[in-house]
């Protein structure tokens, strides 16, 4: 997913203005009416409030829209998904009907009242006909008179799934053209903005050809929609993960050349503070914004914090997703757990994003250059903070674990401005006497000394003097300076600041953060300070002691495909380990894919247990269901099944001498992690 594939290399580069055609023109003029030159901004109802909505809830969203700032940034459609219709959702006449329990009054007055303040609205469907148990409702075999049915309720957008669509074996294409044909000829003359979602993908859904799926609809939806799905949900109702917002990040990447004004990806909603860390989500709202991806949030905007509604509305971010040059940002280089993402803007410059899909915070770095800027001098504007520095062409950040950092770069003119400093984070490079691995969160204890730089470097074209840097961590920890700070730093040049940290030997298990603050002296500026912060640093808890299952011992950190791993039952249901009849009082339950990482402290010798897919997969269904089981000690394999079916299990028995962090790792074995029930059965840890 992380790929620009063949073909579309060329077109990308195009899309992005790194090189041009003789033609300029990258795709053909859509059919379909620009109804919003630039990404459409709102919110919907799934993920924070699944169906459960009524008039006044919907009335309620509505002024908090307005009072909290979001209506007046743009975010103006108030989209209601499934769950509106009633139980059985058509009259005796063949009109859809909403429920009569959540809109006494119907929907056409609560339409009303969301004009009334200055907002618009939206509903949904689906394609494909009514199935129950299937989908919730469906529009086969009326599709004008529901396009004619939504303009007369004064409706400005519809969505339309493809849950019945699927379930009745339909052609997207088809349906989904006639569909869009359907709402520009409603009766009212109505413009609607149509949202194509197809949600389909394989091996998530099952055993789907291309045409049917989600990464097909880039070949047919800018000539009919105003945005398309590019792949399946980003997550669940309340629950989303980082890392499948990277997932439908990179399909959503796949075809830049077909985006332009009125026609837009659609990698899936916004979805702050339903799951994901505030860095996490300003990562979304980063990629999302330079997407050029409509921005509709998800969640329940009424409960989300301040800080939340701050990264919402901030202008500087939402200029790079509505600028009207209207291009999709592509990755410039390689894939990998850092990249570089740009998007040219039409006013020549370019949106910079430096993203670290890790789990350490990294010093990332690219050029003017690279991005398609030529010239000596650059001003670099940071989105989020709005801080504006001089490079001469290096374009470098401190970016935390999970996040990006998001510049608007252009030539410079006049006099010379504030250099470009970066002032790395605080990194450990050791434990004692142990090298810490590349790309984890640090792993430290109570009485550990650890070795830390910082790395200062300075981008600009003038000195920056007198630089230097202070350390400090959790509480009682203390820091000594291992180097001498030097007089200046030289443009293109850096410093390496070293210290050493002691945690107190009773330092308490849980997370911690190392915080690097470095000052200097910019000529004809003063004073220039900047923080920057390793977060998370792990404070163990206590080794195992004795003979233990390692499931009933404190793990660091659990992640699992979907939904969270359980103790001694299969992931997903409540029921207890049972791999080809045989059931297991102990053990951990996942999806793939899934990482759980143990503090051993080299206090263990030996770990021994059977992994399998649980018997509960016979009754999701027969696809899938396949995982690879690896125990990790320090960053080296000590165990490997290979593929395992839910057929055979397998046993292991693994020496842990030595080992301070210990990874269990399970992998999709290449098919996805469609009913992947994955158990760790009977670990048990000699320590």
């Amino acid at each position: 997913m992380r790929r620009i594939l063949g073909g579309v290399i060329a077109a990308a580069l195009v899309a992005v203005g790194l090189v041009t055609t003789t033609t300029g023109a990258v795709a053909a003029q859509a059919t379909a009416p620009v109804l919003s030159p630039t990404p459409y901004l709102g919110w919907n109802t799934y993920y924070g409030l699944g169906g459960d909505f009524t008039e006044d809830t919907i009335k309620s969203v509505a002024d908090s829209l307005v009072s909290r700032g979001l209506a007046k940034a743009g975010y103006d459609i108030v989209w209601l998904d499934g769950g509106w219709q009633a139980d059985q959702s058509r009259s005796d006449a063949g009109d859809l009907v909403p429920n009569p329990a959540k809109f006494p009054n119907g929907l056409k007055p609560l339409v009303d009242y969301i004009h009334s303040k200055g907002l618009k609205a939206g509903i949904y469907t689906d394609a494909g006909p009514y199935i129950p148990g299937k989908c919730g409702l469906g529009s086969g075999g009326y599709y004008q008179r529901d396009a004619d049915q939504f303009a007369a309720w004064g409706f400005d957008a519809v969505k339309v799934d493809y849950l019945c669509g699927i379930a009745a074996n339909l052609d997207p294409k088809t349906v989904f053209t006639e569909f869009a044909q359907a709402l520009r000829n409603n009766a009212s003359h109505r413009p609607m903005i149509f949202n194509l979602c197809n949600p389909v993908t394989s091996p998530d859904w099952g055993n789907y050809p291309e045409s049917q799926q989600s990464i097909n609809s880039w070949s047919y939806a800018p000539e009919i929609a105003q945005s398309w799905r590019t792949y399946t949900d980003v997550g669940f109702q309340g629950d989303i993960k980082f890392k499948d917002v990277l997932r439908n990040y990179d399909a959503n990447a796949r075809h830049p050349e077909v985006v332009k004004p009125g026609a837009f990806s659609d990698p899936d909603y916004l979805a702050p503070e339903l799951g994901m860390s505030d860095e996490e989500f300003r990562t979304q709202l980063t990629l999302w914004a330079v997407a050029a991806a409509p921005l509709v949030v998800g969640s329940d905007i009424r409960k989300l914090s301040a800080t939340t509604i701050g990264m919402l509305t901030d202008p500087d971010v939402l200029a790079i997703n509505q600028d009207k040059a209207a291009v999709q940002a592509v990755r410039v280089g390689s894939a990998g757990t850092t990249e570089t993402w740009v998007k040219r803007l039409a006013d020549g410059s370019r949106a910079v994003v430096l993203l670290n899909r890790g789990d350490s915070a990294k010093t990332l770095t690219t050029t003017a250059s690279a991005v398609g800027l030529s010239g000596d001098r650059f001003t670099l504007k940071n989105a989020w903070s709005n801080k504006v520095t001089e490079s001469g062409g290096v374009i470098s950040a401190a970016v935390p674990a999970h996040g990006t950092a998001l510049f608007r770069v252009a030539p410079a003119r006049g006099i010379p401005g504030v250099p470009h400093v970066t002032a790395g984070i605080p990194q450990v490079t050791k434990v004692g006497t142990d090298a810490q691995p590349e790309g984890a969160a640090p792993v430290v204890a109570g009485g550990d000394e650890l070795t830390v730089q910082v790395a200062v470097r300075n981008d600009g074209l003038l000195p920056v003097f007198t630089p230097a840097v202070t350390v400090a961590g959790g509480t009682g920890w203390t820091a000594k300076s291992l180097s001498k700070a030097p007089t200046l730093i030289e443009g293109g040049r850096q410093a390496t600041f070293a210290f050493t940290v002691k945690l107190p030997a009773g330092a308490p298990p849980g997370t911690a953060s190392l915080t690097a603050t470095t000052t200097y002296q910019a000529i004809g500026y003063g004073v220039q300070k900047q923080t920057t912060v390793l977060s998370p640093v792990v404070v163990a808890p206590e080794p195992p002691s004795g003979t233990v299952p390692l499931s009933h011992h404190q793990w660091i950190t659990a992640t699992s495909g979907w939904m969270s791993p359980t103790i001694d039952e299969s992931v997903g249901g409540g029921n207890p380990i049972k791999l080809t009849g045989t059931t297991y009082s102990t053990g951990i339950g996942v999806a793939s894919p899934s990482l759980i990482r143990y503090y051993l402290g080299k206090s263990c010798a030996r770990l021994t247990g059977t992994v399998g897919i649980d018997d509960v997969v016979g009754n999701v269904g027969p696809d899938g269901g396949t995982s690879t089981f690896q125990v990790v000690g320090d960053g080296k394999v000590l165990f490997d099944s290979g593929t395992v079916d839910r057929f055979t299990p397998k046993q292991f028995d693994v020496d842990l001498t030595g080992v301070r962090v210990l990874d269990l790792l399970v992998g999709d074995a290449g098919d996805g992690g469609y009913n992947d029930r994955a158990d760790w059965a009977a670990p048990t840890a000699t320590c």
